[in-house]
């Protein structure tokens, strides 16, 4: 198997996953900036490797599965190092609400791919919004919180009002997220339906 350049900025991203929780974690005052650029750099892979496949036609079957493992996991981290950084009720909500959309969107596409109807649940464009926001509340919490250390690490700079853009921005990535969850499900829902019954 071929690995072409966006296979390899897809495990560019990866690796930096361990990186993320490595500078999340250093109890070093310039930490907080450099997760969060961490994070914006497998934000920036994320898109240049897709740009690259299809401006240059180097899509691969391979990439196309390694791809949304890759950001899904990506995000996930962020989401457990926020809530462990900041633990509160709403925050973990928040990330419950994330993650379990992801892994029932995904469970929902391999069900689709096998009743040959995976082009019914495509990426719509309220998804595509629901990235943005989230990219860029992740950015935020990443940059504005803490982990508790003994001493504490200082606060960044302008942290809490970045927080408070950050939680905000979660809670309406949480939300997109659950809109784009109901449409994908009443689009597959008529193939789901005659499957159920060819079944």
């Amino acid at each position: 198997m071929k690995l072409t350049l966006p296979t390899w900025l897809t495990l560019l991203r990866i690796l930096l996953i361990p990186v993320l929780v490595l500078t999340f974690y250093l109890p070093w005052q310039w930490s907080n900036f450099a997760s969060a650029g961490v994070f914006a750099l497998a934000a920036f892979t994320d898109w240049l490797d897709g740009w690259i496949a299809r401006r240059y036609g180097m899509s691969s079957a391979f990439g196309a599965f390694l791809d949304p493992v890759a950001d899904k996991l990506m995000v996930a981290t962020a989401l457990f190092l926020i809530v462990q950084g900041h633990p509160t009720p709403w925050m973990a909500f928040w990330a419950a609400v994330i993650v379990g959309r992801e892994i029932a969107v995904s469970a929902l596409r391999e069900w689709m791919a096998e009743l040959g109807q995976r082009a019914t649940v495509k990426v719509a464009t309220i998804g595509k919004i629901k990235t943005v926001v989230q990219m860029g509340a992740l950015l935020c919490l990443l940059y504005a919180v803490t982990p508790d250390k003994n001493p504490p690490r200082p606060q960044p700079w302008l942290g809490e009002p970045i927080f408070h853009v950050g939680d905000w921005m979660l809670a309406v990535a949480a939300l997109l997220t659950l809109w784009s969850a109901v449409l994908y499900l009443r689009a597959a829902w008529p193939a789901l339906k005659a499957g159920e019954r060819r079944s």
